[in-house]
């Protein structure tokens, strides 16, 4: 499957390099350019022990990919996960859902076909009809779908983590979509982990 990542901060890193040793075609996509210079020079802008050779394998492997280009990155994909960064707003202490939107957004208009659009970043309830809106009206011929893939990583201990979890969970209300995310988490399917 063809994976974009939008985001590389922990959770998108980690996953994007964890996907791409599944055997996927994974493009992580930051609007930093240093960030993703660093990632090109096959450096990790952040502590997680085995990430760096995990990482030099997969790009060796043609599998992952770095770019600051979320159209390209998005054309032709099966799945994009958002993983950008969801600060507390100042003042009321809810997370600040501002990233979020311009992502969705920014995919919207990239889409060259059907893809599931997964929120992994932290989000309260709700987040998903908000993408989903926000999304149709930047686009409202773009195929897509929402689910919902909430990550629970530990630093220093992520890659395993990702790797032997103690549950997967997939939130969504499409049959297609359910389709799409049990294809990307099939290894850990294959190994009996289970995913809800």
């Amino acid at each position: 499957m063809k994976i974009a990542m939008i985001g590389t901060g922990y959770v998108g890193l980690v996953s994007g390099v964890c996907f791409s040793d599944f055997g996927h075609e994974v493009v992580c996509v930051d609007k930093n350019p240093e960030k993703i210079e660093m990632l090109l020079k096959g450096e990790v802008p952040i502590y997680e022990p085995g990430l760096d050779a995990l990482l030099a394998k997969n790009v060796e492997a043609g599998r992952l990919s770095f770019t600051t280009d979320l159209k390209a990155a998005v054309a032709g994909a099966d799945a994009v996960f958002i993983a950008v960064g969801t600060p507390t707003r100042r003042g009321d202490g809810h997370a600040d859902l501002t990233y979020v939107m311009a992502a969705a957004e920014e995919i919207a208009n990239a889409l060259t076909g059907y893809a599931v659009i997964v929120t992994k970043s932290t989000v309260p309830v709700g987040t998903n009809r908000q993408v989903k809106q926000t999304m149709r009206k930047a686009n409202p011929n773009a195929e897509f779908e929402v689910a919902s893939n909430p990550e629970f990583l530990r630093e220093g201990a992520a890659i395993d983590d990702f790797m032997r979890p103690d549950r997967v969970v997939v939130g969504t209300t499409s049959e297609k979509a359910e389709a799409v995310m049990g294809e990307i988490y099939r290894p850990l399917f294959l190994r009996e982990f289970p995913i809800l």
